[in-house]
This record gives structure tokens, sequence and C-alpha cells, in this order.
């Protein structure tokens, strides 16, 4: 009798045991399979421009739409600001910081496909940091996360107008030219010729 308790017992222990590691290792197989990508990991924009900022992450055709959570934040060395949140499957435009009001569209039907694209409209040097977005569905979470630098617009200056070259003198004034030469030249020669006679006269 106690050999046959003794055996039940190993037994059960052995089954609990057995589904204890097919949990952990389920668990760990949706870890695994469950991944957050950036195409890109840095961006580069200029302020007033607009840009398009994309995560995808893996789907699951029999998962269910509502289980799906997503936080997309910036966060800089002062602050963290939520620019985009889907809760429950629905966009929360509530949740959204008043920094990003009216410059955040998101592509709803690339959502459904399983990519996050975010378009920042109006942008500002200050949106400059780092973007990450975390998803958690039923079968898995995850995080990926890229970076936005902002540079100032250029400086619009007055284009600078071309140095012009010296144009040649008109007719007009090359005439003028030669009549004020001939008459220095004539009263020169009457100088001359007044001074010669000055001095024979004595």
């Amino acid at each position: 009798m106690r050999r046959l308790f003794t055996s039940v017992s190993s037994h059960r222990e052995k089954m609990i045991c057995r589904i204890l590691l097919l949990i952990i290792l389920t668990s760990c197989v949706c870890a695994a399979t469950f991944v957050v990508n950036v195409p890109q990991s840095s961006y580069q924009a200029e302020e007033k421009h607009s840009i398009t900022l994309e995560w995808t992450f893996t789907t699951k055709p029999d998962s269910s739409w509502s289980s799906l959570f997503i936080f997309c934040d910036l966060i800089t060395d002062h602050r963290d600001l939520l620019l985009f949140r889907v809760h429950d499957g629905a966009e929360v435009s509530e949740s959204q910081n008043k920094w990003f009001a009216g410059r955040v569209q998101s592509d709803k039907d690339a959502l459904r496909e399983g990519r996050i694209r975010l378009n920042v409209s109006r942008l500002r040097t200050e949106d400059s940091g780092l973007y990450v977005c975390e998803v958690k569905t039923d079968y898995g979470s995850g995080s990926g996360r890229c970076r936005l630098n902002v540079t100032a617009a250029a400086d619009l200056s007055q284009p600078q107008r071309p140095t012009e070259s010296p144009q040649p003198d008109s007719p007009g004034w090359i005439i003028f030219y030669v009549v004020m030469g001939l008459i220095g030249v004539g009263v020169a020669a009457i100088v001359v010729a007044l001074l010669i006679l000055f001095v024979l006269s004595r």
C-alpha cells in the first residue's frame, strides 16, 4: 500500500513538473517569436517639415485586435511626451501630449498589418530625441526605439547682387573727353606761345 501511494505521488509530481515545464517553454517561445523592429534607427529632418517614423511588430492571424496596446513616447533629457497610444485596439487621442496636438497622424491600415507609421508634421527642433514604442499583445510584448534629429531651418538671406563690371563709356562721353583734351592742349600751346613772346620782347 505504501509503495502504491509513493508511486502515485511520484507520478503526480512528474505530471506537475511536466505541466510547469510546458508552460515555461510556451511562454519562452512566445516571447522569442514576438519582436518590435525599427526599419530605420535614425532620422534627420529640418524644422517646419514633416517626417514619418515607423515600427513593425509580429502579428498573429488568430489574435484578438482588442488585446493590442501601444505606447509611443518622445524621451529627451528633460521630459517624456506621449505622442501615440492604442488601448484595447483603439487609438486614444485624448492621451496625446499637447505638444503633439494636431501634428501626429497614424496610418490605421498599416497598423492592422503590424506596422506603426506616425507622421509628425510642422517639426520643431525640440522634437529631437529618442522615440520609443512599446507594444503589448496576448501573445507577447516588446519595444523598439529610434532617434530623430531636427535641425534649424537655413537662414533665407537676401541673394547677393552680382558684382557689375565697369561698362565702357558711351560715345557721347568719349567725344566730351576728346574735346576737353583738345581744349587743354590748346590752352597749353597759347601759354607756351605767350611765354616765348615775353622772353623775346625783353
